[in-house]
C-alpha cells in the first residue's frame, strides 16, 4: 500500500528533506509504507547535484538549499504542487532509468486530465508543451515551455524527492535561476495555459494516474 499524505500550507524545505530521509530509510528497513506526500514550499531555489554557480543568476533572491537530488537549479514555490515519491525501486524492478521513465509518464497523464499535452524531449529532463499561441522560433518550430520538473534519488533501492508541477506559481519568480541549466526554453503552468486549475483538481489527477503510471510493488 502506498499512503497518501498531503500537507496543509507551506512546508519548509529542510522539514521536508528530513521527513523525506527518515522516511525512506523506515521504508528500506520494511518498518512504513511506500508514500506520496503532497505539499508547497515557500519560495526557494534548489541546487541539485549537477548545478553550476553561473545558474543562479540572483542568488539573494530566495533561499537556496544544496539538495542531493539528481538535476540541477530548480524553484519551488506557493501555486507549484510538490510531490514526494517515497517508493521502494528495489520490490519496482532494480531499473532507475525505468523508474524516471514512470514518474515522467505520472506527470504527463496527470496533464492530460486537463486536456494539456505533455512530452518528453531527449536531453532535456522533465515535461515539456508546445506553445502555439505563441510567435514561432527563427527556425519555424513552435515555442517550448517547462510545466514540470522531475529530480530523484535513491538510498537502498528507496527514492525519495519526486516531482513538481507547475499550478498557478508566480512565473517571474523562475527569473533567479537557469531553470535544469536551459536556457533557450520558458516554463509556464496550467493557469498560465488558460486552465481554471486549482491544487485540489491536480491532487485528484495525481491520485488516479498513479497506479495506471507507476509499476507496482512486488512482495
Amino acid at each position: 500500500m502506498v499512503e497518501w499524505i498531503l500537507s496543509e500550507g507551506l512546508t519548509e524545505y529542510e522539514a521536508a528533506v528530513t521527513f523525506m530521509e527518515q522516511r525512506a530509510d523506515a521504508i528500506a528497513r520494511g518498518e512504513a509504507e511506500e508514500a506520496i506526500w503532497l505539499v508547497e514550499h515557500p519560495p526557494l531555489y534548489t541546487a541539485g547535484t549537477s548545478a553550476k554557480r553561473e545558474d543562479l543568476t540572483d542568488p539573494d533572491r530566495f533561499p537556496v538549499h544544496e539538495s542531493k537530488r539528481g538535476g540541477q537549479y530548480t524553484y519551488h514555490g506557493p501555486g507549484q504542487r510538490v510531490a514526494y515519491a517515497m517508493l521502494d525501486v528495489g520490490k519496482r524492478g532494480h531499473d532507475v532509468r525505468a523508474f524516471v521513465n514512470q514518474l515522467e509518464a505520472w506527470v504527463i497523464a496527470t496533464l492530460a486530465e486537463f486536456n494539456v499535452t505533455g512530452e518528453r524531449r531527449a536531453g532535456r529532463v522533465g515535461v515539456w508543451v508546445t506553445r502555439p499561441d505563441r510567435p514561432l522560433n527563427v527556425d519555424g518550430s513552435l515555442q517550448e515551455d517547462k510545466i514540470a520538473a522531475i529530480g530523484v534519488r535513491l538510498r537502498k533501492w528507496v527514492s525519495f524527492h519526486g516531482i513538481s508541477i507547475n499550478v498557478e506559481p508566480d512565473l517571474s519568480h523562475f527569473d533567479g535561476i537557469v531553470p535544469c541549466g536551459i536556457r533557450e526554453h520558458g516554463v509556464t503552468s496550467l493557469v498560465d495555459l488558460g486552465l481554471p486549475v486549482e491544487m485540489g483538481d491536480v491532487d485528484v489527477a495525481l491520485k488516479r494516474c498513479f497506479e495506471r503510471c507507476v509499476a507496482p510493488y512486488e512482495a
